[in-house]
């Protein structure tokens, strides 16, 4: 089974997400911000990160830079899944290393294709 760690400041989306990976038979790790997102990467085996940008402490954009440069993290897949449609966002993700970027809300068929797609 797949772990996938779900990084959002909103504690109703986080649960959404967690009931539509469950769905997926996916293993899920709750974060609400980058540092306990950090936290969780260093004592569980994450196979995909999905993050929203926008967060208290630290941001998405600012997690992605950490695992982007982190040995051992470097490789995990980032999905980006933020409110914000900005095309600024999506450059910035997309150039920070994402491996692919959502804007919400996302159905649960189309969340669990990409989520698939990205774990191979």
């Amino acid at each position: 089974m797949k772990n996938i760690l779900v990084v959002d400041d909103y504690a109703v989306t986080r649960r959404l997400l967690e009931h539509i990976l469950e769905l997926g038979n996916y293993t899920t790790y709750m974060a609400a911000n980058g540092v306990e997102a950090l936290a969780i990467l260093a004592e569980q085996n994450i196979d995909l990160v999905i993050c929203d940008i926008a967060m208290p402490g630290m941001d998405g954009l600012t997690l992605l830079r950490r695992l982007r440069a982190e040995a051992g993290y470097e490789a995990i897949p980032v999905l980006m899944l933020t409110a914000s449609g900005q095309d600024e966002d999506r450059i910035a993700a997309l150039e920070g290393g994402a491996t692919d970027f959502l804007t919400k809300p996302v159905g649960t068929a189309d969340l669990l294709a990409i989520v698939q797609r990205l774990l191979g």
